[in-house]
């Protein structure tokens, strides 16, 4: 009767165990979104230095056109030995004009991203194959010897 009872709780305890691991596991990556600040960012009204102030320095930056900061937000779910999924994602991007201040602030969501699968194990390059030999010993001879007028080191283009 007792040894019946402890299998029965040992069987109980090990199948609340097993249930919990198979339990989902919650990360939020990147920027911590707060409702609130995202909504008080105005057009015409703040600027680079207020919207930093409010929001904090921003995910990335733009590098070409107009100045626009980047907040991204994701949260993944997974599951023990499973790849990570996506559940949710948000990107705010707050664009700048020449003078510093807020043009826009347009949110986007888990609907704008694109999904990139490779293609084969290798990335196709242009220009001709190398063997190993020629990565090896194709420079020999391609740089110019000090002091001799050629483009290497030690001569007039350094």
């Amino acid at each position: 009767m007792r040894t019946t009872k402890i299998l029965a709780t040992s069987a109980l305890v090990a199948a609340g165990l097993s249930l919990g691991a198979c339990s989902s596991i919650r990360e939020n990556r990147g920027y911590v979104i707060d409702s609130v600040l995202l909504n008080s960012v105005q057009p015409g009204i703040d600027n680079q230095r207020s919207v930093e102030m409010t929001l904090g320095r921003p995910t990335f930056t733009s590098q070409f056109g107009d100045p626009t900061w980047y907040y991204v937000s994701s949260t993944t779910g997974r599951k023990p030995f499973v790849r990570p999924r996506v559940e949710a994602h948000q990107v705010l991007a707050v664009k700048f004009g020449p003078d510093g201040d807020v043009l826009s602030a347009d949110r986007t969501g888990i609907e704008d991203v694109v999904y990139l699968t490779p293609d084969g194990a290798e990335t196709p390059t242009l220009g001709r194959e190398r063997g190993f030999l020629e990565d090896l010993f194709g420079n020999i001879g391609t740089v110019g010897q000090p002091g001799l007028g050629g483009t290497g080191p030690g001569g007039p283009g350094r």
